[in-house]
């Protein structure tokens, strides 16, 4: 019997170590077929959809934040939510009432 590369190496590509990362088969499916789509190696298509992840993690946080600190200043009053649905049904209301009278 000749000798077997690792498991990952048939997922990342010869000579690629795992960085502790395994994934349900159907995500492996789907990162092997959109690497060869791509032409791209399995490690580097994880590495880009991680730093892409990350990245809109980050852009969220800092959105987040400076609402929080809108808040928090007084720059921005806080809406009670039951309140703002409860106008939006009367506009729709209203809307839907001009529509069909016309």
């Amino acid at each position: 019997m000749g000798q077997r590369s690792p498991w990952y190496s048939r997922i990342l590509g010869e000579g690629s170590r795992p960085h502790g990362s395994q994934f349900h088969p159907a995500t492996e499916k789907k990162l092997r077929d959109f690497s060869a789509q791509s032409g791209r190696r399995t490690d580097e298509v994880v590495e880009d959809a991680v730093a892409g992840y990350f990245d809109e993690v980050l852009r969220l946080r800092q959105m987040l934040d400076g609402r929080y600190d809108d808040l928090a200043s007084g720059r921005v009053k806080p809406i009670d939510g039951e309140e703002f649905f409860e106008g939006l049904r009367r506009r729709e209301d209203e809307l839907l009432k001009n529509c069909s009278s016309e």
